[in-house]
Order: C-alpha cells, then sequence, then structure tokens
C-alpha cells in the first residue's frame, strides 16, 4: 500500500491550500480514510476523515467552516481544501487509510500512512 501526499507549501495566513493524496495498491473506495497533521513538539491530530459508505465526514473543531474534505474513488485518491488558514495550521499534514466503517480521529486506528506535506502558514 502506498499513499503519496502533495500540495502542501507556505502560504500567509489567510491563504488557502489544496492537499492531494493518491493511493496504490489499494483499493480505497471501501475504506474510511483521513487527514492528520503534526506540529513540531506536539502529538499528532486527527484534521478530517471521511467514510466509503456514505461520504460522512469528521472535522476538528478548530478547522470546521474552513477545511473541506472529499474524495474520489475512481482516481483513488482524497483531497483536502483548506481556506482561511492561520499560522496555528502550520504543520505536517498526513493522509492515512486502511479502516472501515465510521470516521475516527484517532490515528492508532489507521494502518497504512503517507509520508506527509509540510504546510507553513506564515506572513
Amino acid at each position: 500500500v502506498q499513499l503519496q501526499a502533495s500540495g502542501g507549501g507556505l502560504v500567509q495566513p489567510g491563504g488557502s491550500l489544496r492537499l492531494s493524496c493518491t493511493v496504490s495498491r489499494f483499493t480505497l473506495r471501501y475504506n474510511t480514510i483521513g487527514w492528520f497533521r503534526q506540529a513540531p513538539g506536539k502529538e499528532r491530530e486527527g484534521v478530517s476523515c471521511i467514510t466509503s459508505s456514505d461520504g460522512s465526514t469528521y472535522y476538528l473543531d478548530s478547522v470546521k467552516g474552513r477545511f473541506t474534505i472529499s474524495r474520489d474513488n475512481a482516481q483513488n485518491a482524497v483531497y483536502l481544501q483548506m481556506n482561511s488558514l492561520k499560522p496555528k495550521d502550520t504543520a505536517v499534514y498526513y493522509c492515512a487509510t486502511g479502516l472501515r466503517g465510521s470516521c475516527s480521529g484517532s490515528p492508532n486506528l489507521y494502518p497504512y500512512w503517507g509520508q506527509g506535506t509540510l504546510v507553513t502558514v506564515s506572513s
């Protein structure tokens, strides 16, 4: 299983980025997939996830209304549109999958991980 995250970069506060995660050697359509982030000196936290069954979503409270997750099963990919970015959103962002059923923000429930993409929000 391979997950490739991309789309990170340096953006000013208030700006936007769109993260992409492509999955190979794995059928994504039957699995929940999520985005996580880890800032320096902090624990990894669940940012958002989306189920395979009905497209139900989860968002971390601090990103609600600013981030939107979407998936394209035909492309075996998931996306995270991030708007109104804040300095506290600065972190390495990871995509992860392998969970069946409901969304969870707990990293321990996802067996497969990508390498991460760095998002830096700074003026």
